[in-house]
């Protein structure tokens, strides 16, 4: 049986609220994983009163808990502003300032963006929020570095989601952050979704699902990744899909917001951790299998893509004995690893 988690989050609702993005959080991290022999997370949702009407009154959430929970919280995660251009409640912007103190992780979905700005925790970070409101946010919040056009933001301990759908983006890098990648990819799957974006990908894709299904990039993805081991330039791309190398690098762009060799080197990177964590392999042959190369290529690109090396990946999502549970956070050992919006150029 799994243990009982020590690892809290506070889920902030308020009048307004849109329930896709607490639907997100109650999945990813309210739910439990009976697959997953180790910890999880316990989820409190908590609002400044005890019963509050969502998005267009579709419903009335009541018996919520109120704000002590955040102090209690080592992540807390606001939703979305109902009305951006209404400041939060006061009440709401103390909690989240003294969680910031004390060094929690603060979370935003969407235009949540806007009550972490206010409570201070964003002056000279960078953000991320909803494409509709990124001129009313630079124009309220000058101090904050506002990232356009990306999914989420990873600023190590204050993270910001774009929007609806990129929120279980940002959900599932937390979880990657704190368990390691094949347990987020256990939990993508149960949702039926893509197990990884980078967060400096693009919010909205021109086209996102092609015109027929013979221009799609999938067949091409996928025998990449049954080659990830073998020297492969985008000519070789280009071949496979028998089309121009420019045609290709459109395609990627269209379809995945991001170049061909951003996103090869992201997928070697992914196979690299997860061969990191089922252990049994030295650095070299991880560097070899996963196509990085070389030892010292392999801990510059885990370093770039996770921000610890490759022995603390190891050490922190490896195997382990089994009479120790596994998962990767320990609330109150220090910082959390500062992670880029974007781990490699998508230029």
């Amino acid at each position: 049986m799994p243990q009982e988690s020590s690892h809290r989050v506070a889920l902030i609702v308020d009048e307004g609220s849109n329930p896709f993005e607490m639907s997100v959080a109650t999945e990813l991290f309210g739910l439990h994983r009976p697959e997953l022999d180790r910890p999880w997370y316990e989820l409190t949702v908590c609002s400044p009163r005890p019963e509050v009407r969502v998005h267009l009154g579709m419903f009335t959430m009541a018996g919520l808990a109120g704000l002590d929970a955040v102090a209690e919280a080592d992540t807390i995660i606001v939703p979305n502003r109902p009305d951006p251009w209404v400041p939060p409640a006061p009440e709401v912007v103390e909690a989240v300032r003294n969680a910031s103190l004390r060094g929690a992780r603060l979370v935003s979905f969407c235009s949540g963006s806007f009550t972490l700005a206010a409570a201070g925790v964003l002056d000279g970070r960078r953000a991320a929020t909803h494409w509709r409101f990124e001129e009313l946010f630079r124009r309220t919040y000058p101090l904050v570095r506002l990232e356009q056009d990306v999914l989420f933001v990873d600023e190590g301990d204050v993270l910001t989601a774009a929007g609806s759908a990129s929120a279980l983006d940002l959900g599932l890098h937390l979880i990657r952050r704190d368990h390691g990648a094949e347990v987020a990819n256990t939990v993508s799957r149960r949702l039926v979704f893509s197990g990884h974006r980078q967060g400096g990908q693009r919010q909205f894709v021109p086209q996102a699902v092609p015109e027929t299904a013979d221009s799609s990039l999938a067949p091409l993805l996928e025998w990449v990744r049954e080659r990830l081991d073998t020297p492969l330039t985008v000519a070789d791309l280009a071949a496979r899909a028998a089309v121009s190398q420019a045609t290709l690098h459109r395609r990627f762009r269209a379809e995945l917001g991001t170049t061909p060799l951003a996103w090869l080197r992201s997928e070697r990177v992914l196979l690299a951790c997860r061969l990191i964590e089922a252990g049994g392999m030295g650095f070299d042959t991880v560097a070899r299998v996963s196509g990085l190369g070389t030892g010292a290529n392999l801990r510059a690109s885990v370093r770039a893509h996770t921000g610890i090396s490759p022995a603390l990946y190891r050490e922190r999502f490896g195997p382990r004995p089994a009479n120790q549970a596994g998962g990767g956070f320990v609330p109150g050992s220090g910082g959390f690893p500062q992670v880029q919006s974007s781990p490699f150029p998508l230029g």
